[in-house]
């Protein structure tokens, strides 16, 4: 267990380290200098000049990429170009929105996915089956930027049950903030969960072949016992590795979507970043998002040597 635990470490710094050099280099091939945006195009070359020394950007990439990295290491962030502050505190401020929103979409996945999943399993080659399986299918193919406009229109346009965007703060109480959070974490979810209901219906029919439930039919057990606790133990080990992955299209899905309701999240925070050639901001926010990802990956992957014994390796 020790010996796979520091194998899947080693794996986690390693891939950290790939991500900071892909991220680094392709912000470095962008078109425009971050010194003109700033100061204009009327900037004399002597202003520029000066600006590029003050944000480092006369020194060369290998040296600055040694810099990131040795902030990075001491975990520490850069200022921003055009807000002037740390970009920690902005990462910080839109942290409180971008997390629970993702969260919150992550719950609405794996309950309605679970239950879809269930439902059709039990159902197999039935018409519950074929008709969630039909859903699903629809939920696959929609866009979730799509799916957030058709919520606007009916939920805040028709229905006026929510509002169109924006965030009142989490200083206006929980339910305001949450509500104001229900339609994005919808259409996040909407793919996600489609997906896992079909990995859900499929770990469960394979399981329900197993020869562990034959006995336990043979041994006059109800089917809804041996469903909740014998089958879905075991099924959930796929399904789990699965809401790994969805994690972290959870969260590089916020980016399309806090724009769509205008939510001032990390995503929103990139967007603007980008347009504005903050490429300290957007450098930062990236990594700590491909972080993140990679983290509740390796995360998962551990909890699923636990759940799992049979992926420790060979007992020594």
């Amino acid at each position: 267990m020790s010996a796979s635990l520091l194998q899947r470490t080693l794996t986690l710094l390693a891939t950290l380290l790939a991500a900071s050099a892909v991220i680094f280099l392709a912000l470095e091939v962008l078109p425009g200098n971050a010194a003109q945006m700033l100061m204009g195009a009327d900037a004399s070359p002597e202003a520029l000049q000066a600006l590029e020394q003050k944000l480092g950007l006369d020194r060369p990439a290998l040296q600055r990429y040694g810099g990131w990295l040795a902030e990075m290491a001491h975990c520490r962030m850069g200022n921003s170009y055009v807000y002037g502050t740390p970009v920690s505190e902005l990462v910080g401020e839109r942290l409180t929105l971008t997390l629970p929103l993702t969260l919150l979409a992550m719950a609405i996945t794996t309950v309605a996915a679970l239950l879809a999943g269930i439902y059709a399993a039990t159902r197999h080659n039935r018409l519950g089956d074929v008709g969630m399986m039909t859903l699903s299918q629809l939920g696959i193919a929609i866009p979730s930027f799509w799916f957030a406009i058709l919520l606007i229109l009916l939920f805040a346009v028709q229905l006026r049950w929510f509002a169109a965007g924006g965030f009142p703060g989490w200083d206006e109480g929980v339910w305001p903030g949450l509500k104001a959070l229900i339609l994005p974490a919808l259409s996040l979810a909407v793919v996600q969960a489609a997906i896992l209901a079909r990995n859900t219906r499929s770990a469960i029919l394979e399981v329900l072949h197993e020869d562990f439930v034959r006995t336990a039919r043979a041994k006059g057990l109800d089917e809804r016992a041996i469903l909740w606790r014998h089958v879905l133990r075991n099924a959930l080990v796929p399904v789990i590795t699965v809401m790994g992955w969805q994690f972290a299209s959870l969260l590089a899905g916020t980016i399309v979507v806090e724009n769509v309701f205008y939510l001032p999240g990390i995503g929103r925070l990139i967007f603007q970043s980008i347009a504005n050639r903050d490429l300290i901001v957007v450098r930062d926010c990236l990594m700590l998002l491909t972080a993140l990802v990679i983290l509740v990956n390796f995360l998962i992957d551990v909890l699923y040597v636990v759940i799992d014994p049979r992926m420790r390796g060979p007992a020594r």
